[in-house]
């Protein structure tokens, strides 16, 4: 069982679902593709622990294709923060003052 996550033209996650193994291929084709087929997006591999791409990819997340990383939208929740460019998760510079939203 492996997830997969869903991206319009702007890379941005539209869903995931659950589906094959990657390394299982569906009718001769690599599941992302096969998922892809009859749809006007995207697909990507995705997994909840985070060793394939990062991050989980959920609703909203962007894809960078040069990182190869599912994203959180930026926050905006302080004006120190920062995308940490080694877990692709945003960090505040001044953790210690963080504003609640």
């Amino acid at each position: 069982m492996a997830h997969y996550a869903y991206l319009d033209d702007n890379n941005i996650v539209v869903t995931v679902t659950v589906g094959k193994d990657e390394t299982e291929t569906i009718d001769g084709l690599h599941p992302e593709v096969y998922y892809a087929l009859g749809t006007p997006y995207t697909v990507k591999r995705t997994s909840y622990n985070g060793r394939i791409r990062y991050n989980m990819a959920a609703i909203g997340y962007i894809y960078d294709a040069d990182a190869d990383a599912f994203i959180e939208p930026d926050p905006k929740c302080h004006p120190e923060r920062i995308l940490n460019t080694d877990t692709y998760q945003w960090n505040c510079a001044n953790a210690d003052h963080i504003i609640k939203v």
